[in-house]
């Protein structure tokens, strides 16, 4: 067998990135920085030092994996290591295994489940969603007891700004804001810059130009690789500053009305939205629950809204699909609300018309105000609608790969009919009339 020769010398946040030990190392940040070489050179030489090491090696899709890890794997361990192109793996050897694979839907994840790997590399961490990785931390275990003492289970990531994983990423490595069970001293992360992969401005230095002569907030992404600026590029018009505004009491005279994107094991959200005299809308209440029966939510949703005069309710048109036998009555969501006192009207659900409505309500109107605002307890609204990314197929409309339930709900919001609130007409007092007879005990008059 031919004895294996790796060529190529790390630059030193490469190197960085190959002596960490944190059960999760991302790498990366602007484009160019040399993370596909990291993330394959790292895992070989793992695979090398430990007999018997079981790795994973992700892409989004196949045609990535293919391009990105298979082809240049093969160049780089043909005649040393041998490629079983069924099981898309690499054999080393002494035993260790490098498996490649892609979860190009979200349900893709699930082909893993109860495998073991010591090892699990994603690469493009971003075009990942959370609960994908989320999963994926699952199968990363060990039960083996012939590695030394140095060597624990670990994932490794290579990211960008941008993409439907996006928040997870700069949760967890930028930010550093962590939720239980998750510990600040697990996560590390090592940025890179063009700059940083020297053999790539020496190769192509006409690739430094391309990438400052981007858009401003591209160019701050991919060649700065500043991670605020891509959270919201599909609404660029979003701000947090503008659109999200202290809670202030709504005069009971305006419009209210409320719209829904239903779900079961997705999230089901529900938002109120009440309409100003200048057609503002003021998104002030959302409920946001998960496995949750359509009865619970319709009863939650009318004990939200006591004292309220709610003019409708939009809800996606899944509501009205049928959910039991053909023909049978009341089995469809649509029937359960109205039996519990909500009912619904189907939305409007043209979806690139519809984000286009949304932009517009987004942006600042005649009178300098935007045409949109949001409360802050409105959490899972604020959360996602930033995170809304282009479909890469369709640049019109938002990627399915969002976390889009809220957005989806505020959509139908904007696409259906509300009208300005009118403030009702007060009866004006009566005019003084000098001939009518003194009212003594309400004027306050004493008697003659």
């Amino acid at each position: 067998m031919k004895t294996l020769r790796l060529k190529g010398q790390p630059n030193p946040k490469q190197q960085a990135f190959f002596l960490s030990t944190a059960p999760h190392t991302a790498y990366g940040g602007a484009r160019g920085g040399g993370k596909s070489w990291a993330m394959r050179r790292k895992l070989v030489l793992l695979a090398l030092r430990y007999p018997g090491l079981q790795e994973l090696l992700l892409r989004r899709t196949l045609p990535e994996l293919q391009e990105n890890h298979v082809r240049p794997l093969m160049a780089e361990l043909s005649g040393a290591v041998k490629y079983h192109q069924t099981q898309r793996c690499f054999l080393f050897p002494n035993g260790s295994r490098i498996k490649l694979g892609y979860c190009d839907q979200e349900k893709d994840v699930y082909q893993y489940q109860g495998q073991e790997y010591d090892v699990i590399g994603m690469e493009e961490a971003t075009h990942f969603t959370e609960s994908q990785m989320t999963f994926l931390t699952t199968c990363n275990r060990s039960v083996r007891t012939d590695f030394r003492t140095d060597f624990s289970p670990r994932m490794y990531y290579t990211c960008n700004p941008g993409g439907p994983g996006h928040e997870w990423v700069k949760r967890l490595f930028i930010d550093r804001r962590y939720r239980d069970g998750e510990r600040p001293e697990d996560y590390a992360f090592i940025p890179a810059r063009l700059t940083d992969n020297t053999v790539l401005m020496e190769r192509d230095p006409a690739y430094l130009r391309t990438l400052q002569r981007l858009p401003e907030h591209l160019r701050r992404a991919y060649l700065d690789g500043d991670w605020d600026v891509l959270s919201g590029r599909y609404f660029p018009e979003f701000s947090r500053q503008r659109h999200v505004v202290e809670p202030f009491p709504l005069p009971t005279w305006w419009r209210r009305f409320r719209a829904m994107d239903w779900g079961y094991r997705d999230p089901c959200c529900v938002l109120w939205v009440a309409v100003s005299p200048e057609g503002q809308l003021v998104v002030y209440r959302e409920l946001y629950v998960t496995e949750t029966l359509s009865s619970q939510v319709a009863r939650k949703v009318r004990e939200l809204s006591l004292g309220e005069k709610i003019a409708y309710t939009v809800a996606s048109p899944d509501a009205w699909q049928q959910r039991g036998l053909p023909g049978a009555e009341g089995d469809c969501i649509a029937d359960v609300f109205a039996r519990n006192g909500v009912p619904l009207l189907p939305a409007d659900n043209r979806r690139v018309h519809g984000w286009q409505r949304l932009r517009e309500a987004l942006a600042l109107q005649a009178d300098g105000q935007p045409g949109l605002v949001i409360f802050p307890q409105c959490t899972e609204l604020l959360r996602t609608l930033p995170l809304l990314t282009y479909d890469e197929h369709d640049h019109e409309d938002v990627s399915d790969g969002c976390e889009d339930h809220a957005p989806e709900a505020l959509r139908y919001a904007v696409m259906s009919r509300h009208p300005k609130a009118v403030e009702p007409e007060r009866k004006a007092p009566p005019a003084y009339d000098p001939f009518a007879p003194p009212r003594l005990q309400n004027e306050g008059f004493t008697s003659l």
